[in-house]
């Protein structure tokens, strides 16, 4: 099996080996190289081709933005993701890089416990290294591990460093060691210890044969839509958005997995290329036709019933299956509040958010669609839904804008 190959470019040395370290320690990926700056890996790219190319934002010499303008400039197609700590300052230059073609972004931690802290994002850099460098790989005549394999081998890792950290907990409490040194250790045990025996455990998940779902009633006319998505996400919905009807009367509610801080500048950049206005949703606000609502990072998004018109509520609740938002959240309430007059998109993401719900949505009539596996940069939620009976029509993304709009125009409620 070959390996996934990832180039690190950081000013930081710092950075370079925490971020290394992590590759090395997850099976299935290889470091092509590190690099300085963007002029540096510029340079190694004439002589190596990494899958997939992990970039700092704030540089000497050439800035991730430098590198991102160069790279269209010379037409490399490698995908790009930002890490960066300005990215939690700076969300308008992280939509910048993907407006420039980055596929996706992981927010570094800064402050003087970084090397702490990184473990706490490793499961976001791996995910995305697996989906945008595993698809390029294959794309390459590669034979890489699928999402699902790295997806395992992260649970495994939480795993092992939960023991790791219990135990140094309890060391702390026996014995009075520094909590701080203790945790530091069992952090840094837990990326050290490459588990070398997970491909030989490892077996694929077997594809299962679609569920059946009889509707309790016929699809109704559209008066709201749902859209869940994850992994590969922004670039997506720049896509469908900047293609969607202009004349679109419905509302669409969107739930994409974002950190707090950048949906609502991820929102303006979606409002500057869509012929329908775009914001973050705010609590309590009405719901308007032909608007599009990006749910606030770190907030469920859901649908009040109310005479006078829908409102939109946001809440603190729980993570469900692992986000907050949750595709999964909004997909219910849509299910209860609006049964069979609704329309649900599940699409590309790695994991089921969503797919569970998008199927309660069509047993209670509502119209669904899934992104298809060959467009998706990860078919998990909408492989899932697919599964379980969710998803009436399997939808490439080239085409998903001209399916959603026909829908709705179709079953316009008037």
């Amino acid at each position: 099996m070959d390996e996934i190959s990832v180039a690190i470019c950081d000013d930081s040395a710092l950075m370079r080996n925490l971020i290394g370290r992590i590759v090395e320690a997850t099976e299935g990926l290889s470091i092509c190289f590190k690099a300085q700056n963007g002029q540096d890996l510029l340079d190694k790219l004439q002589t190596s081709t990494p899958d997939v190319i992990l970039l700092d934002i704030e540089m000497p010499v050439m800035t991730g933005v430098e590198f991102l303008k160069e790279r269209k400039a010379r037409n490399i197609n490698i995908p790009v993701v930002i890490i960066s700590s300005i990215a939690t300052e700076g969300a308008a230059v992280t939509m910048q890089c993907l407006s420039l073609g980055a596929s996706d972004f992981v927010t570094k931690p800064g402050g003087s416990s970084v090397s702490l802290k990184i473990a706490d994002v490793s499961r976001e850099i791996i995910e995305c290294i697996a989906s945008y460098g595993g698809r390029y790989a294959r794309r390459h005549g590669k034979e890489v591990y699928e999402p699902d394999f790295f997806d395992h081998q992260i649970k495994l890792k939480e795993a092992e460093r939960f023991v790791q950290e219990k135990k140094a907990s309890e060391l702390q409490n026996n014995h009075g060691t520094s909590s701080l040194l203790n945790k530091a250790s069992a952090v840094e045990n837990a990326e050290k210890n490459k588990t070398t025996s997970i491909a030989s455990m490892w077996r694929p998940p077997k594809p299962k044969e679609k569920t059946d779902i009889v509707p309790l009633r016929e699809g109704g006319k559209i008066e709201i839509i749902a859209i869940g998505i994850s992994t590969g996400g922004p670039n997506a919905l720049r896509d469908v958005f900047k293609a969607i009807d202009a004349n679109l009367k419905q509302p669409i509610l969107v739930v994409q997995h974002m950190p707090a801080g950048f949906t609502k500048e991820f929102a303006a950049s979606l409002h500057s290329i869509c012929p329908l206005p775009v914001t973050e949703a705010e609590d309590g606000e009405l719901i308007r036709g032909g608007h599009i609502y990006i749910a606030p990072g770190n907030k469920h998004i859901l649908v009040e019933h109310r005479p006078m018109g829908n409102l939109i509520r946001l809440s603190d609740s729980e993570q469900r299956n692992g986000h907050r938002p949750s595709a999964d959240v909004l997909f219910e309430s849509v299910a209860k509040v609006y049964q069979n007059h609704a329309l649900g998109v599940i699409m590309t993401g790695m994991g089921r958010d969503g797919a569970s719900e998008l199927a309660e949505m069509r047993k209670q009539g509502a119209w669904t669609l899934g992104q298809d596996q060959e467009s998706s940069i990860v078919y998990g939620m909408p492989r899932v839904a697919w599964e379980l009976g969710g998803v009436q029509k399997q939808v490439a993304l080239q085409d998903m804008a001209a399916e959603i709009s026909s829908l709705a125009k179709e079953h316009l409620y008037e």
